[in-house]
């Protein structure tokens, strides 16, 4: 009986030694097999990291090609300057001060008509005597606050704008003239057509000599940095490169996502990889903007300064905070796809949510009638054309900011909910309905 048990026993032991046999040969097959999947997975890893580290650039270059090749986009950015109040301010001090200097008070009342004495006390609330400096300074400073503060200002602010776009153009890559120009490692404004306006509100006032003053060319520092000689380089380069440098960092992160041999998990680093490194570019920026304001010059206005800064890298933070938003959305696209187990689980509450709404809308009454049978035969196809048509939609997006990303992801993710909802298996009381008298 021992030696028939022992016989019974052997087809089982052999097929076990066998099976651990063929594991073993499998083991030795790997490790003798030429390292191709290294070799690929190094490569790939090489592209993504070379794609995420060219998007801040990418970025940057963009803004660099849009906000100098693009005059509309240029006017639309530093238009709303002429409204700002510490702009309007900056303007008049400079305004004010290049007049006074310019001013001979003595010789300046004692030009003034006998009838417009007494307009001219009025506006100088009443001080012709004691601190007489004082009194014009403060009047001067008045009428110039006006001036940039009035709708005439504006249509001059965005008419020289305009005009000075190619200058601009000139000032950053290092050459040119114009109303905008490069000096001392400044980008500056001529002031000249605001001076001519106050010295014919002076006359208006009643001080016919401010029409002798010569015409006046003062400067206001738009941009000012002892590096804007290197960074002018490197805007020039990024400008070259314009809307060609975006494109080679998505076709490297996608070269290396589809070497990779685990692509799923290679989409979700490549992504977030980008979103990191970008990221990175706009806190760059902030801190950027702290070490500029606090090392301007003595004569410069921080808050004129601080809002040209904010609106010539308004376009620039946008874009940031669009390819954040759009790296980690299509990174938790692709996790939430996967067969990873806490994805399995977010997509079993998921469909067991939609399912719960769509067996309390069959107990209420509602039907799907035709359409649920025809989502859920062709739910694969639907899902992708609504993925095709949200890309097509932030594609086509003119200036596409990190919300409208966001809000395009919720727009298909309710969208996917609805065609989960009509394509969920038919209830029992459906069933029961569609079922022949």
């Amino acid at each position: 009986m021992a030696d028939g048990g022992a016989r019974a026993d052997e087809p089982a032991e052999r097929a076990t030694i066998q099976e651990l046999r063929a594991r073993i040969a499998a083991l030795e097959s790997q490790r003798a097999r030429p390292p191709r999947h290294h070799v690929r997975s190094f490569v790939a890893a090489v592209l993504i990291v070379v794609g995420c580290l060219l998007a801040p650039l990418s970025v940057v270059a963009a803004w660099a090609a849009d906000e100098l090749g693009d005059t509309d986009r240029y006017v639309a950015t530093v238009a709303p300057l002429a409204s700002n109040p510490d702009v309007q301010n900056a303007v008049a001090n400079r305004a004010t001060d290049a007049l006074m200097s310019h001013i001979d008070l003595p010789a300046l009342l004692a030009d003034v008509a006998p009838q417009d004495r007494p307009r001219l006390q009025q506006a100088l609330g009443g001080r012709l005597g004691d601190a007489l400096e004082n009194a014009v300074r403060s009047f001067v400073h008045d009428q110039a606050r006006k001036i940039a503060a009035s709708d005439a200002f504006k249509t001059v602010w965005t008419d020289a704008n305009r005009d000075i776009h190619s200058a601009l153009d000139k000032a950053i890559t290092g050459s040119g003239g114009g109303a905008v120009q490069l000096h001392n490692d400044s980008v500056t404004l001529d002031l000249a057509p605001v001076l001519d306006r106050l010295k014919q509100r002076l006359v208006d006032a009643g001080i016919g000599a401010a029409a002798h003053i010569p015409e006046v060319h003062t400067d206001l520092t738009l941009v000012r940095s002892d590096q804007i000689g290197k960074i002018k380089t490197y805007v020039r380069i990024l400008q070259i490169a314009g809307n060609w440098l975006p494109v080679l960092a998505v076709v490297l992160v996608a070269a290396g996502v589809l070497l990779s041999v685990r692509r799923r998990r290679a989409l979700v680093a490549g992504c977030l990889g980008v979103a990191v490194t970008t990221g990175i570019l706009g806190i760059g920026l902030r801190i950027f903007r702290v070490l500029y304001l606090d090392r301007l010059p003595a004569g410069v206005s921080p808050g004129a300064a601080g809002a040209v800064y904010d609106a010539l890298t308004h376009f620039l933070q946008t874009t940031v905070r669009m390819v954040v938003a759009l790296g980690v959305i299509i990174a938790l696209a692709a996790w939430l796809s996967g067969p990873g187990r806490h994805a399995g689980l977010v997509r079993r509450l998921w469909t067991s949510g939609i399912g719960a709404v769509r067996a309390t809308a069959d107990r209420g009454g509602l039907r799907t009638g035709p359409v649920g049978p025809f989502v859920r035969r062709y739910r694969t196809w639907i899902t992708w054309i609504l993925v095709v048509a949200a890309l097509l939609v932030y594609l086509l997006w003119s200036y596409p900011t990190g919300w409208v990303v966001v809000g395009i992801a919720l727009c298909l993710l309710f969208l996917l909910a609805v065609v989960e909802f009509l394509a969920a298996a038919p209830s029992d009381a459906e069933k029961g309905a569609k079922a022949p008298a």
